[in-house]
C-alpha cells in the first residue's frame, strides 16, 4: 500500500497505514468492546419482546395480521429474524474481533508479569504503611541468607541476588503472583466460550415438533414442525433415533395466585438409539420432565409445553366424512385457553372450514365465556363456520394453524349474524343450508418438544469453568510483596521489613510480625536452614 509523501500531506493527515493501525486501535480496545458488548444486548431485545420466524410462525403471521402498518417496516429491519439478520451478525462479529483483538495482547501482558522476577526493593522501607526493624548482631549477610529460607519457606518467589549487585543488601520477595494466572486464564475462557457457541452454531441444528401422546417421532427433516439449521449442518448427521409417548401428567396448582395452571408436567417415553430395521437397539424407557431432557448421543429431547387438541369429526352435506381425528389448539395463556383451525377440504357441496378457541374449564359470565384454569372441568368449544376456496388445491403449501380468509365467507345464522357454534364433549350441531354437521368426539393431549443437537456445548461449558476458576483466583489470591534490607548502623546492623498489599484493602502487619520473629529466631523458619540461628538483639528500634 502506497503511502503519501510526507511533503504533500496536511498537519494531521494519517496515512493509509496510520488510518488502519487507528482503526484497529480503537475496535480492539476495551471501551469499544464495551459498546458493541451493550448493543448486543440491546440487540436482542427485538428478538424477546417481537415473535420471531423460526421459533413460532404462527404467532408471528399472527402478529403481522395484528399490526399491518408496522408488519412492512420490521420485515425490512429484519426484526421478524433477529438473529440471523445482517445487522446482528456484524455486531456479533465485531464483538467477537474486538474482543480477541483486547484479550490476546493482554495474555502476552500476564505471562510477562508472571515470569518476571519480584522488583527491588524500595530505597527507604520506612515510608511504607506497614513495616517493622530491629537491631542484631548478626552478619548482614547471614541475615539475608535466613531472610531468603524463611521467605521461600512462606511460599514466597524470591528475586535472584544476582539481578541486585553487590551494593543492594536486601531480598526482595513476592507472593500471590499466580492471581495474574487468574486474570489469564479469565480472558483466555471468554475466546473458549466464543468458540464453542461458534462451533454449537454452525454445526448444530434446533426444531421443534407438537406431537399427540400416542404418537412417535423419528429424527428425520420431514418428521419436524420447524427446523433451523446451521451453517455447516449435515442432516446425514442426525441421530437414527425414535420414541413415542405413550402416557402425559399433569400437577395442577390447587390454591394460591396460580391456581389452576400447571406446577408441574412429564411424559413418559418409550425410545430406541437406533431405528433402523434389523439394527434397531433396545427399546428404553424414560420419564420426560421439564429440565430433564432425553439424551440421545449429541442430541438432547427437551419438554416444552403441552396443551389440548379436540376431536373433531365434521361432515358434509352428504352426510360423508369430510374431516374427522384430532387437531391441534395452540395455548393462549397460562390457563391452557387455546386457538385453533379445522379445516375439511373434500367437503360437499362448499369446503367447510372451522375457526374457533377451546375452553378447559370455561365459565359463563354474563353472557361472557372465559377459562377459568387449564384442567379439564369444564371443556368447551367454541367454533366459527366457514366456506369457500380454502386455498388448499392449488398445492400451494397452508398452515393448519392459520385460515386463509379471502376467498371465504361466514357461515351467518337464521338473525342474519356470524353463526357460534358452542360444543361440549358429545355434542353434534347441525350446519345451516344443508352444508352437514360437526360433532366434538373428545380430547387428546399434545406435547411441544424442543430437539436439538449443539457440538460445541462442551467446549463453552469448559470456558465458564475456565472463567469461574479464573475469576475465584483474581478475587481470593492476594498479590503481596515484602522486602527484608540488613545494613550496619552504629555498629550493629539494622534489619528493615515492609510489606505491601497489592490488592488494596489487605492486612499484611500479622505477614510482617511473623516474618520478623521468624527472623530474630523466636520461632523456628519454615524450613530446614544451614543460617545459624540469630543472636539475640542488643537493642531495638521502636
Amino acid at each position: 500500500m502506497s503511502e503519501t509523501p510526507a511533503a504533500d500531506r496536511k498537519a494531521g493527515e494519517l496515512t493509509p497505514r496510520e488510518l488502519l493501525r487507528w482503526t484497529w486501535r480503537q475496535l480492539t480496545s476495551m471501551r469499544t468492546a464495551l459498546i458493541l458488548l451493550l448493543l448486543l444486548a440491546l440487540s436482542a431485545v427485538p428478538g424477546s419482546i417481537i415473535p420471531q420466524e423460526g421459533v413460532d410462525s404462527l404467532k408471528t403471521t399472527q402478529w403481522q395480521e395484528a399490526h399491518p402498518d408496522l408488519t412492512p417496516v420490521y420485515d425490512r429491519l429484519g426484526l421478524f429474524d433477529v438473529y440471523d439478520s445482517p445487522w446482528f451478525a456484524a455486531i456479533y462479529v465485531l464483538l467477537m474481533i474486538s474482543l480477541i483483538g483486547c484479550i490476546i495482547p493482554r495474555t502476552f501482558v500476564y505471562l510477562r508479569a508472571i515470569k518476571a522476577p519480584p522488583p527491588r526493593a524500595p530505597r527507604n522501607l520506612g515510608r511504607l504503611p506497614d513495616h517493622a526493624s530491629y537491631r542484631t548482631d548478626e552478619d548482614v549477610d547471614a541475615v539475608l541468607a535466613r531472610a531468603r529460607e524463611v521467605l521461600k519457606g512462606r511460599r514466597y518467589r524470591v528475586r535472584p541476588a544476582d539481578l541486585d549487585g553487590a551494593d543492594d543488601a536486601a531480598v526482595s520477595s513476592e507472593r500471590g503472583y499466580l492471581r495474574e494466572v487468574g486474570n489469564l486464564i479469565f480472558h483466555l475462557s471468554v475466546i473458549v466460550v466464543l468458540v464453542g457457541f461458534v462451533v454449537g452454531g454452525m454445526f448444530g441444528y434446533k426444531g421443534g415438533v407438537l406431537l399427540q401422546v400416542g404418537n412417535g417421532f423419528s429424527n428425520t427433516l420431514t418428521q419436524y414442525d420447524d427446523f433451523v439449521p446451521g451453517d455447516l449442518f449435515d442432516a446425514a448427521d442426525m441421530e437414527p433415533f425414535c420414541f413415542t409417548i405413550d402416557d402425559f401428567d399433569v400437577e395442577w396448582l390447587t390454591s394460591g395466585p396460580r391456581a389452576g395452571m400447571s406446577q408441574g408436567f412429564s411424559a413418559d417415553t418409550r425410545y430406541r438409539e437406533d431405528c433402523a430395521g434389523a439394527d434397531a437397539s433396545e427399546e428404553k424407557r424414560y420419564d420426560l420432565r421439564v429440565n430433564h431432557p432425553l439424551a440421545i448421543g449429541d442430541t438432547e429431547v427437551f419438554l416444552i409445553g403441552h396443551g389440548y387438541a379436540p376431536v373433531v369429526t365434521v361432515r358434509d352435506g352428504n352426510g360423508d366424512v369430510a374431516y374427522s381425528g384430532p387437531t391441534i389448539f395452540l395455548p393462549q395463556d397460562q390457563t391452557l385457553f387455546s386457538f385453533g383451525v379445522v379445516k375439511a377440504p373434500d367437503a360437499k357441496p362448499a369446503q367447510i372450514a372451522l375457526e374457533g378457541v377451546f375452553f378447559p374449564t370455561f365459565i359463563n359470565t354474563d353472557g361472557e365465556l372465559a377459562n377459568l384454569m387449564g384442567e379439564l372441568n369444564n371443556p368447551l368449544l367454541s367454533l366459527s363456520v366457514y366456506t369457500g376456496d380454502l386455498g388448499m388445491d392449488d398445492g400451494t403449501p397452508q398452515s393448519v394453524y392459520i385460515l386463509q380468509k379471502e376467498k371465504t365467507e361466514q357461515v351467518l345464522n337464521d338473525e342474519g349474524k356470524p353463526l357460534r357454534l358452542d360444543l361440549q364433549e358429545g355434542d353434534t350441531v347441525e350446519l345451516p343450508d344443508g352444508l352437514g354437521s360437526v360433532t366434538f368426539e373428545g380430547i387428546q393431549e399434545w406435547n411441544r418438544l424442543q430437539i436439538s443437537k449443539t457440538p460445541g456445548k462442551l467446549v463453552a461449558l469448559s470456558g465458564v469453568v475456565l472463567a469461574l476458576l479464573g475469576l475465584l483466583g483474581s478475587l481470593f489470591i492476594r498479590p503481596r510483596r515484602l522486602w527484608v534490607r540488613a545494613r550496619v548502623v552504629d555498629g550493629v546492623t539494622l534489619v528493615e521489613v515492609a510489606a505491601l498489599d497489592r490488592s488494596g484493602g489487605g492486612d499484611v502487619t500479622s505477614e510482617i510480625d511473623e516474618v520478623v520473629a521468624a527472623l530474630r529466631g523466636d520461632v523456628p523458619p519454615t524450613v530446614p536452614s544451614d543460617v545459624p540461628p540469630a543472636v539475640p538483639p542488643a537493642k531495638e528500634e521502636p
